[in-house]
């Protein structure tokens, strides 16, 4: 498979897969930049990335960002679609600092891993009742009373 790649920042490296079995590539920042302590950041990658045909890419926090920098992905997950790939259609990373002190992140840094999904869309069937019974609400599988109130 293949997948179209631009670099805005020249002389960023790009994304790579760290093992011969890694599901996902490492991107990195291409900035240096201050996350400030409780706040959300935007970190530039410097690239432009179109996924194949028939896939979007899924950017995943790697699992280090959380207990070594104390930063998340603020999104929880990065959906890109691949129409988001004109020529300044960046790759800008959010993350929050849930930390109390403000972390540095250097040029280079590797922040997330990058993960090609098929799409799957649907055709939505509308109807007045999908099911015949419920299952006790949210919660109900995991020993939860139903009558928890959100």
């Amino acid at each position: 498979m293949q997948a179209k790649i631009s670099r805005l920042v020249e002389g960023i490296e790009l994304p790579s897969y760290k093992t011969t079995e890694a599901a996902g590539f490492d991107i990195a920042a291409a900035e240096d930049i201050i996350a400030k302590a409780g706040e959300v950041t935007l970190i530039h990658t410097g690239l432009v990335i179109e996924a194949p045909e028939g896939y979007f890419l899924m950017l995943s926090a790697r699992s280090s960002l959380a207990p070594k920098k104390g930063l998340i992905l603020s999104n929880g997950i990065g959906v890109i679609d691949r129409d988001y790939s004109g020529p300044t259609d960046e790759i800008l990373l959010q993350v929050y600092n849930f930390g109390n002190s403000d972390v540095e992140i250097k040029k280079g840094e590797r922040l997330v891993q990058g993960i090609f999904m098929p799409i799957q869309q649907v055709e939505w069937i509308e109807s007045s009742s999908i099911r015949d019974e419920d299952r006790g609400g949210h919660g109900s599988t995991g020993g939860y009373s139903s009558d928890v109130k959100i």
